[in-house]
């Protein structure tokens, strides 16, 4: 066994965002670690519950109330991210008594636990411009001061405005942006989203 194709997850789905059931899902997320013991490892979700479970957007508590129902399902995918988020969520009391009823076999939950998730539940991993501004890939931003780039004779004037930027990868203070033609990693301290 593998992990499902996109048009397998999307079958097995309906279509539709295998955690909140509300919306039609939009990609796959394949949950890690991979696990042996359940090798098909992937849900079919929307882009909210994804990047809330990604720790891309902060958590909204109110908004995973679904999982009362949700937690229930035969798939053991959704019971695993199901328990991850309520232990992010368990200062909420309706979170606490999900825990209390939620049953998975010892596997299952060796797998639930083994990103350690549940012990940084406030951890979210977003990038925020100087004025606390969510940045996202392709947002355009304004230069804060003026920058020299290291390796070049090039020195960003405060007020440049860098278009399209691209988010680095686990690493929330840095932005890759074009200056000059050249693509530079910018510090997200040292930049404002335009229109913020």
């Amino acid at each position: 066994m593998s992990k499902l194709s996109v048009s397998e997850l999307q079958k097995r789905s309906g279509g539709t965002c295998e955690l909140c059931q509300k919306v039609p899902g939009e990609k796959a997320y394949d949950i890690p670690p991979d696990s042996s013991a359940y090798p098909e490892g992937s849900l079919w979700l929307c882009n909210t519950c994804c990047d809330q479970v990604d720790k891309k957007l902060p958590l909204d508590k109110e908004y995973w109330r679904f999982l009362s129902d949700t937690m229930w399902s035969e798939l053991p995918e959704v019971q695993v991210v199901s328990w991850r988020m309520l232990q992010r969520l368990k200062e909420e009391s309706w979170a606490a008594d999900c825990l209390d009823m939620l049953y998975m076999d010892d596997e299952m939950l060796a797998w639930a636990k083994a990103t350690g998730d549940q012990d940084n539940q406030d951890e979210v991993l977003v990038h925020k411009d100087s004025n606390g501004q969510i940045l996202k890939n392709g947002d355009t931003v304004v230069l804060t001061r003026s920058l020299d780039v290291k390796g070049t004779s090039l020195n960003a004037k405060m007020g440049t405005v860098v278009k399209n930027i691209r988010l680095v990868e686990d690493n929330t203070d840095q932005i890759e942006g074009k200056i000059e033609g050249q693509v530079i990693v910018i510090l997200t301290k040292y930049v404002r989203k335009q229109g913020a």
